[in-house]
């Protein structure tokens, strides 16, 4: 193995999550078909623009948990939740590969807007400070528990 490799970080996709409105939760799927151009298939947050699919870390959202939160996969609206990669310090530029797909981070965080459904379920939002969004380079079909490799 080269050294190249031994120092890969990887991770791991928790969970892949979609949703067929904009305002609501995202429901956990078993795999899910990402598509260059557009981000998740079936998603209402998909597009052609640079934030085609969110990005949050496990850990991010276990700094919620501790605070007392129940929280589920989906429920800060992120598209894959991962374990395992410090995701808000990736520049942006970086490049993933996540099972079969490519992914290119385009942007860290977001603003949050003014009366943000997250925020008033969880009475904070990680999303803006910790979330990231990528756009597709390589399209496939994503499952969970597939790695996620930042190259």
């Amino acid at each position: 193995m080269s050294v190249q490799l031994q120092n890969q970080q990887t991770g791991t996709i928790l969970s892949l999550n979609t949703s067929m409105s904009k305002g609501v939760n995202k429901k956990p799927v078993e795999a899910t078909e990402i598509v260059v151009d557009h981000g998740m298939k079936g998603d209402a947050h998909a597009a052609n623009w640079h934030r085609q699919i969110s990005l949050l870390a496990e850990e991010s959202i276990e700094k919620m948990r501790a605070k007392g939160l129940e929280l589920a996969f989906g429920d800060f609206a992120e598209n894959i939740t991962t374990r395992g990669l410090d995701l808000p310090a990736l520049p942006v530029g970086t490049r993933l590969k996540a099972g079969e797909t490519t992914l290119e981070v385009t942007q860290i965080g977001k603003k949050c807007h003014k009366g943000c459904e997250i925020f008033k379920k969880v009475g904070d939002c990680i999303m803006p400070r910790e979330g990231i969004f990528v756009k597709v380079i390589t399209p496939g079909t994503l499952h969970c528990g597939d790695s996620i490799t930042v190259l």
